[in-house]
């Protein structure tokens, strides 16, 4: 590690802390990615595999784009099912050192922002699910106009309130995968064994369409979730939420806050308030 570059190490570490996600490492006129992440990228985008020297006699492979046509690759990775994390220089280049470098974003199919990722037929919800026994808790937001929502339901349910809402992303706890389903190293999602009936077959109904998240379980415990949405709202208690009494949206809710404040680095004005509603208002007779 000593013998490597100042610009590699900094790279590394910066992979390190985000292992599932493509990284482009902004480096002048352009975002480079490196490793497997260039492999996957030269692959998925059609583009030029080169290398770069990083230590002697050591060469790593490079994949790069420039920074003006960024949001149109970061637009073709995310509808495949990637994780893109952008690192961008925190200052200007100077022949006296290496420029500061930190991610100031993580772009997920239900993290988008940008105008020219969106899909304008559509709303970008990103969902989060948690199942207990026979009842669940889902909670649904869309960070480009503050919607945020939660209910809770029985488990049977799940699918026609996920088919109604038919979100870009859904977040599930890892040990209850719904369908299986796992992300490679690139952020993608793969199929594995396990995961319970109500969430598999919901997610089996969504189709392509809905990339699967599975996050660590004690994001969707229920005093952390609690304590994420009374930080987020600034409040010390949710009964002005309507979600008092029903803690599997509770779970749900505090786990998509927390997940948008990983990858979107705390930039949730937008996301006010939260409204607890019940899927009878949306019964189709």
């Amino acid at each position: 590690m000593s013998q490597l570059t100042p610009l590699r190490r900094q790279y590394l570490e910066i992979k390190a802390r985000h292992p599932n996600a493509i990284v482009f490492f902004r480096l002048g006129d352009f975002y480079e990615a490196f490793d497997e992440d260039a492999k996957t990228v030269a692959h998925e985008l059609d583009i030029v595999l080169t290398s770069r020297p990083v230590a002697k006699n050591q060469r790593v492979p490079m994949a790069g784009v420039p920074h003006h046509a960024i949001e149109g690759y970061i637009a073709r990775l995310i509808e495949k099912g990637y994780r893109v994390a952008i690192a961008e220089q925190m200052n200007e280049t100077t022949d006296r050192g290496l420029v500061a470098r930190q991610v100031t974003r993580v772009v997920t199919p239900g993290t988008v922002v940008e105008p020219a990722l969106l899909d304008e037929k559509r709303p970008n919800y990103l969902a989060a699910i948690v199942v207990d026994d026979q009842r669940a808790g889902l909670a649904y937001v869309d960070i480009t106009t503050g919607e945020f929502a939660a209910t809770q339901l029985d488990a049977d349910e799940v699918e026609q309130e996920l088919a109604r809402l038919q979100p870009r992303e859904c977040l599930i706890p890892q040990e209850q995968d719904a369908g299986g389903r796992r992300q490679d190293a690139g952020g993608r999602r793969q199929d594995a064994g396990g995961g319970k009936q109500e969430e598999a077959g919901a997610v089996q109904l969504l189709g392509s369409t809905t990339h699967v998240t599975p996050l660590p379980a004690y994001r969707f415990e229920l005093s952390t979730a609690r304590q994420t949405l009374l930080d987020h709202f600034g409040v010390a208690t949710l009964d002005g939420f309507g979600c008092e009494g029903k803690p599997l949206a509770i779970r749900a809710a505090g786990a998509a806050v927390h997940y948008l404040r990983e990858t979107q680095k705390g930039a949730l004005a937008q996301v006010t308030c939260l409204s607890t509603y019940s899927t009878s208002r949306f019964m189709r007779l």
